[in-house]
C-alpha cells in the first residue's frame, strides 16, 4: 500500500540573464528562486492498483516519483510504502520497488545488458535460481534474445527500454514505478510491452504507477488516474468515470446522397462540409445519438454512417484547460 499525506518539496534554482554582462555579475551574485515543486500531494494507492499520474511538464510528475522510491527526501509530510518510510529505510524498501526511468538508465554503458543484469542480481542479492528464472521469462515475453549481448551504448532506444523494464524486475518487486516506459518504442513493441505489464499485474499483483504522456498507455494499463498540475493533486478517479463525465458530445461522419437539410435541430452542429460527406458533432445531453441518427435518416438518404467519441487524449486536453495548467 502506497499513502502519501501533505508531501511538500522546494528547490532553489539560481536565474540570470543572458549575455556576458549576465554571466560575469552571477560569479559574484547569484539570483535565487524557490521552486515549488510538489504542494501537499495527498493519495493513497492499494496493493494491485495500476494507477496513471498525468500532468504537463513540469507539474511534479517525476519529483512525486523520487519521493516514493526514496531518492528524495521532502520538506514535510508522510510517505508510507508498505508501512516503511521510503527515504529512512532505503534498502529495504529498494528491495520491493523496481524503477524505470525513460530518460534515465540503470545499465552500464559499455556493458552488455547481461553483465548489467548479473550486476543488479549480485546488488539486490536475488538467489541465482529465482535470477534465472525470472532473467528467462523477461528474455521470453520482452523478445530480449542477442541483445542482452550487446553493449547498452549500442542499443536503440526501443531496445534500452525493454532491457531497462526487464532489470527493473529481475528481483521481483511489489511495486512498479514506470515514468515514460515506452518512450522510443516502435507500435510492435509497445502493445508488447504493455501486454507484459497487464500480465505482471494479473499474475503477481504489482502495483503499477505509470507516469507519460502517451495517452494510450494510460488507456491500455489503467482505471484511474490522478491529475497533478503546478505541484497539486487537482484530480482522482476512475478514467471511466471521467470520460463519460467529459466527454459527452460524439462525432457523426457521413456520407449522403441527395439534398441535405440546411436547418439542424438544438444539440446537432455542422464541424465540417464537403460534397456528399458532413461531419456533425452531437451533444448528447441534449440530443441523444440515437434521435440524431433517426432525425437525420428521415431527411437524407444516408450511404454510410460513423460515430465516434473524444479520444482520451482530448479528454486530457480538455481537464489542462478546465484547470489552467
Amino acid at each position: 500500500m502506497i499513502e502519501l499525506n501533505s508531501i511538500r518539496k522546494t528547490f532553489r534554482v539560481a536565474r540570470r540573464g543572458g549575455g556576458m554582462a549576465a554571466a560575469v555579475k552571477s560569479l559574484f551574485r547569484r539570483d535565487w528562486e524557490t521552486v515549488e515543486a510538489l504542494r501537499d500531494i495527498t493519495f493513497r494507492i492499494e496493493e494491485g492498483e495500476m494507477v496513471g499520474y498525468i500532468g504537463p511538464n513540469g507539474a511534479g510528475k517525476s519529483s512525486t516519483i523520487k519521493v516514493m522510491s526514496g531518492i528524495l527526501t521532502p520538506d514535510s509530510g508522510e510517505c508510507r510504502i508498505n508501512g516503511r518510510v521510503p527515504w529512512k529505510n532505503r534498502t529495504a524498501h529498494v528491495q520491493e520497488i523496481g524503477v524505470v526511468f525513460g530518460q534515465r538508465s540503470q545499465l552500464w554503458w559499455d556493458l552488455p545488458a547481461i553483465d548489467s543484469f548479473d550486476l543488479l542480481r549480485d546488488i539486490y542479492r536475488v538467489e541465482q535460481e529465482r535470477y534465472q528464472r525470472n532473467l528467462g521469462r523477461l528474455t521470453e515475453l520482452l523478445e530480449l534474445g542477442e541483445i542482452l549481448k550487446t553493449p547498452a551504448r549500442q542499443l536503440s532506444l526501443g531496445q534500452r527500454m525493454r532491457c531497462e523494464i526487464a532489470a527493473s524486475l529481475l528481483h521481483d518487486p511489489r511495486i512498479l514505478f514506470l515514468d515514460e516506459p515506452t518512450i522510443g518504442l516502435d507500435a510492435v513493441s509497445k502493445i508488447a510491452v504493455r501486454d507484459f505489464i497487464r500480465e505482471l499485474n494479473r499474475e503477481r499483483g504489482t502495483t503499477v504507477i505509470l507516469t507519460t504522456h502517451d495517452m494510450q498507455d494510460i488507456e491500455a494499463l489503467t482505471k484511474r488516474i490522478l491529475l497533478i498540475g503546478k505541484g497539486r493533486i487537482l484530480l482522482d478517479g476512475s478514467l471511466e468515470a471521467l470520460l463519460e463525465k467529459h466527454t459527452r458530445d460524439r462525432t457523426l461522419t457521413l456520407r449522403f446522397s441527395g439534398a441535405f437539410p440546411e436547418e439542424l435541430p438544438p444539440g446537432l452542429t455542422q464541424q465540417e462540409r464537403q460534397s456528399g460527406r458532413i461531419v456533425l458533432k452531437a451533444d448528447t445531453d441534449i440530443l441523444p445519438v440515437s434521435q440524431a441518427v433517426a432525425w437525420l435518416s428521415a431527411r437524407t438518404e444516408l450511404a454510410d454512417l460513423a460515430v465516434s467519441a473524444p479520444s482520451v487524449e482530448q479528454l486530457v486536453v480538455g481537464l489542462y484547460e478546465e484547470y489552467r495548467i
